[in-house]
């Protein structure tokens, strides 16, 4: 097995960048450089090329060939080939000085495969220039067998030093990389070395990394991999797993300790503050073969169930499913929410039950505790109709729990059972009901459309229900806002980095409520960061 041609490359200082916006701090930049470099690994990218971004001597990001210069002026290149990217588009030539001038020997392009023809002879001037010159397929699995069999055409006219299989969503398996590998390899100039960067989605990166190195050819490799797996998204295969094998297989020599290092002293700190590697959001994205960001926008609304999460994604054309497009998503998801039935029942029984009372809606704010009793008081002095929204509290006997939130319906109709509740289950058209019916359904589209409302916040949505039920005045209690620490009465209803929220929810809410208030009064019982300023 050491016959193979086997080299490793660290791409920790431009991958890893992804996570810190690439400022590693000068002394961490050069340090983590010298490490790598001792470590005896063969390539280190050191970061991107970019004339998008200014020269930040503390980034591994920088806008032309003379900042790596500024940045390893002290550093004295040994063992190691040091290498940048460019995304394409994002690095005139005029920015890239010839590689005799500069600290770097080589260059990796990266672009999708609507970009080959522009590209391609981009390519060719970074060649020209004396670089070794490294063709990255990104998306691999956005080629079919004949996109790819064409790609090779080209990049053998072109001959880079190498071309790589990225495997940018981590969505390969053994086979499938098997099959990209044997296609390539067949069709390739034998001269070129083939790499692999892969990405662990499924925890496959190490995996597949071993796979890749013992497909049945006797072409030099190149694997990419970072320290700890720091990277985009789910993250990298790790340098200190893929050179212990390398160690172990093909007869390398490389100083894990050296990595180890890199991680305790420099990237740790990073760790702790931004974790990196395998997630539930990375690995549905991979799962449905689609981009991240869509799988980011739809957790982010805190609406959906997973379920509902998975039914959105398979409903992405394949032509849209890797290129993300934030309008399509948005439209996608009210009109995954918008399920139209006919509620004209619900609203009429809801108008003739809410006729005439006094009506307070709860929250699950901390304020529903603090001043029990002051809203104790206000229901039993105004014989109020209670209903809570999008949760259930032992506090208040409440007439109606409102449920806009198919996430929080999960979990409100467990505690719902357990106190054995009478209230009425109020809810909108995109929540599915289970163990019981729901007493009230309502159209959620139609929710969103009273009062010029777009949002899909539980309290407006409630509103927008007793304006449709004709009543004309509301006392809030329990809408405290969001605020930097714990926001719920019950620590439970928390989501996970509810705090992103914070001053622009409450800031939009507080406007929607503004635009309301000419259609029905709305009164607060107790403080709210909702709670107009005029």
């Amino acid at each position: 097995m050491f016959a193979k041609k086997a080299s490793l490359l660290d791409c920790t200082l431009r991958d890893g960048g992804y996570i810190n916006d690439w400022e590693f701090g000068h002394s961490v930049i050069t340090g983590t450089y010298k490490k790598l470099d001792a470590s005896g690994v063969d390539y280190i990218e050191v970061g991107f090329l970019d004339d998008r971004r200014p020269f930040d001597i503390n980034r591994t990001i920088t806008p032309n060939t003379e900042g790596f210069n500024r940045i390893f002026k002290n550093v004295q290149k040994k063992h190691a080939i040091p290498v940048a990217m460019i995304d394409f588009g994002t690095c005139s030539l005029e920015n890239i000085g010839t590689c005799d001038s500069t600290f770097i020997d080589g260059i990796r392009v990266i672009f999708k495969k609507e970009k080959i023809e522009q590209a391609l002879p981009f390519c060719k001037a970074i060649k020209d220039k004396g670089y070794k010159l490294f063709i990255q397929a990104i998306s691999i699995t956005a080629y079919s067998d004949m996109d790819m069999l064409q790609y090779i055409e080209k990049i053998n006219e072109i001959k880079p030093d190498v071309f790589s299989i990225v495997d940018t969503y981590g969505l390969l398996d053994k086979k499938r990389m098997a099959h990209y590998y044997d296609l390539i390899d067949t069709n390739l100039d034998s001269d070129i070395v083939l790499g692999y960067h892969a990405h662990n989605n499924f925890q496959l990166a190490f995996s597949n990394s071993i796979d890749f190195l013992a497909q049945n050819s006797n072409r030099e490799l190149v694997v990419d991999a970072t320290v700890y797996g720091m990277g985009k998204s789910a993250g990298n295969c790790p340098i200190e797993l893929l050179s212990m094998h390398l160690n172990q297989y093909y007869g390398k020599q490389y100083d894990i300790n050296q990595f180890l290092e890199v991680l305790d002293a420099d990237l740790m700190p990073v760790y702790q503050k931004q974790y990196w590697g395998y997630k539930y959001n990375f690995y549905i994205s991979a799962l449905q073969n689609c981009h991240p960001n869509y799988v980011q926008y739809l957790l982010d609304k805190k609406t959906l169930a997973i379920s509902a999460v998975n039914e959105i994604l398979a409903t992405i054309p394949e032509e849209k499913k890797l290129h993300y497009d934030k309008q399509f998503i948005e439209e996608s998801y009210i009109q995954y929410q918008s399920t139209i039935i006919d509620d004209e029942l619900s609203v009429s029984c809801l108008q003739e039950e809410l006729k005439g009372k006094k009506i307070l809606l709860l929250g699950p704010g901390k304020s529903i505790r603090e001043y029990q009793d002051v809203i104790s008081k206000f229901i039993k002095d105004e014989a109020a109709i209670i209903i809570s929204t999008n949760f259930v509290s032992d506090m208040y006997d409440c007439h109606y729990v409102f449920v806009s939130n198919a996430k929080r319906y999960s979990k409100l109709m467990d505690t719902y059972s357990q106190q054995n509740s009478d209230s009425k289950i109020m809810i909108t058209s995109n929540v599915i009901p289970f163990d019981r019916p729901a007493d009230i359904t309502l159209n959620y589209r139609s929710l969103m459309q009273i009062g010029g409302i777009k949002s899909d916040n539980a309290l407006l949505l409630c509103l927008s229900a007793m304006m449709r039920a004709g009543v004309d005045k509301v006392t809030l209690a329990g809408f405290d806002g969001f605020s930097t620490g714990e926001n719920y009465f019950d620590s439970s209803l928390s989501y996970a980095g509810n705090e992103s929220y914070s001053i622009h929810n409450n800031e939009l809410i507080m406007l929607e409520l503004e635009k309301l208030s000419s259609e029905i009064d709305i009164e607060f019982l107790t403080p709210s960061l909702y709670e107009s300023k005029k």
